[in-house]
């Protein structure tokens, strides 16, 4: 009896030791299984997701939010320093926009306005035609136009290379800061895209904000709400409460007072002070953000602010961050600060809408010919956040109403 006890104790450890392998291939398996469904929600839905930034965009977004940001940022250093763009050449044609002649009819009744800007002199010569001149663009407020741009070579080098710039009067346009559905996040927001009727019908331009908050090395503040801290020496794109804009570095220039209604930070100045900032020569990393190095020419996008408070924006492709701010400076900026880079998210359109009607895609502009996104960008929801500039409301003289 004995032994028939011993032999029956043997076989059910001999059955629960052959189990144990068994049970936890089953339980690697399983948790594989839930880990790549949990991988295909993610990543699928980021992908599926994508509207009009394309697959290929929210799969290299969701790698970079996901832990691979070094990753992305070595890849996209290695290809762009690999490909650079050709030396000498000529811009394609109509890269050059051809200038505008301005049409308004002020009176001496109308809206307190900022002089038009000066033609920006050429960083190439001899210039080619419409090189540098400012036109006129945009529904105008009291006959007034309230918007400028202009396409220049930003490079003795790379001369078939095209760079825009946009000047803004704040007098005449008023400023909002959208909330995009991943940047900031933390949502609802009052302001998201798309943009409705109401604001259709005063919409003269719209352009992209910053780089990703984790790689901001900022903040983001708007409608009474913190969705990241602000942070002090961050070069800051501040909406007041009536619409006016600044650019300046936070908690030296600006802190967050009443009047403050959106803050949006995005790594340091750029320009200070009339002058190039020296670090933009730098590839540390660790004031620049996770991304590509400072010295690395890619789409590149900034604002500024001249001294007598117009606000510009410049954007081109295969840029360095001192190309981006000689660009800035050139075109009168005191403070300028760097927004997003790559050919995916830097973008400017500018609306000329027949007959004073309501801005849509179809009467949208690139402010540079080859800007990837189409004007249909903000018009739908989009992921990241972005700035609008609206006309200002005038009474029957044409005098700009004030804005609380």
């Amino acid at each position: 009896m004995t032994d028939i006890i011993q032999r029956n104790r043997g076989a059910r450890t001999y059955n629960l030791r052959s189990r144990r392998p068994r049970y936890f291939r089953i339980t690697v398996v399983s948790l594989a299984i839930v880990g790549m469904i949990g991988f295909s929600y993610s990543f699928g839905g980021a992908v599926l997701s994508s509207g009009t930034s394309g697959v290929g965009v929210s799969a290299v977004e969701w790698i970079r939010g996901h832990g691979g940001a070094s990753f992305v940022a070595f890849v996209e250093n290695f290809w762009y320093s690999h490909h650079k763009p050709p030396v000498g050449g000529a811009p394609p044609k109509g890269a050059i926009k051809a200038p505008v002649i301005a049409t308004t009819t002020t009176v001496a009744s109308g809206p307190v306005h900022l002089p038009p800007p000066k033609p920006i002199t050429p960083f190439v010569t001899p210039a080619l035609p419409g090189e540098g001149v400012w036109s006129p663009q945009g529904r105008t407020i009291g006959g007034v136009a309230g918007l400028y741009t202009t396409t220049l070579r930003p490079s003795k080098v790379y001369t078939s290379l095209v760079a825009g710039v946009a000047w803004m009067d704040p007098n005449l346009l008023s400023f909002t800061l959208f909330a995009g559905a991943q940047e900031p996040g933390k949502g609802p927001w009052q302001n998201m895209a798309p943009f409705s009727s109401s604001q259709e019908a005063s919409l003269v331009a719209a352009f992209n904000a910053g780089f990703r908050m984790q790689d901001a090395q900022g903040g983001w503040y708007s409608e009474g709400r913190t969705a990241y801290p602000l942070v002090n020496g961050a070069a800051s794109f501040v909406v007041y409460k009536n619409g006016t804009a600044n650019v300046v570095q936070w908690g030296r220039d600006q802190t967050l007072t009443p009047d403050v209604a959106s803050v949006r930070q995005n790594l340091s100045l750029i320009v200070d002070n009339g002058k190039v900032n020296p670090t933009v020569n730098s590839t540390n990393f660790a004031q620049w953000g996770a991304t590509v190095g400072n010295q690395v020419l890619v789409w590149r996008s900034g604002v500024g602010v001249t001294a007598n408070g117009a606000i510009l924006y410049a954007a081109g492709a295969s840029l360095s961050v001192a190309d981006l701010a000689n660009i800035l400076i050139r075109a009168g900026a005191v403070r300028a600060m760097e927004m997003d880079i790559n050919s995916s998210w830097t973008n400017f359109f500018y609306f000329n809408p027949p007959n004073n009607g309501p801005a849509l895609p179809s009467n949208g502009s690139d402010l540079v010919v080859n800007m990837l996104r189409p004007p249909q960008r903000y018009f739908e929801a989009t992921a990241r956040d972005f700035i609008a500039a609206f006309a200002r409301p005038t009474d029957a003289n044409g005098k700009v109403i004030p804005q609380n």
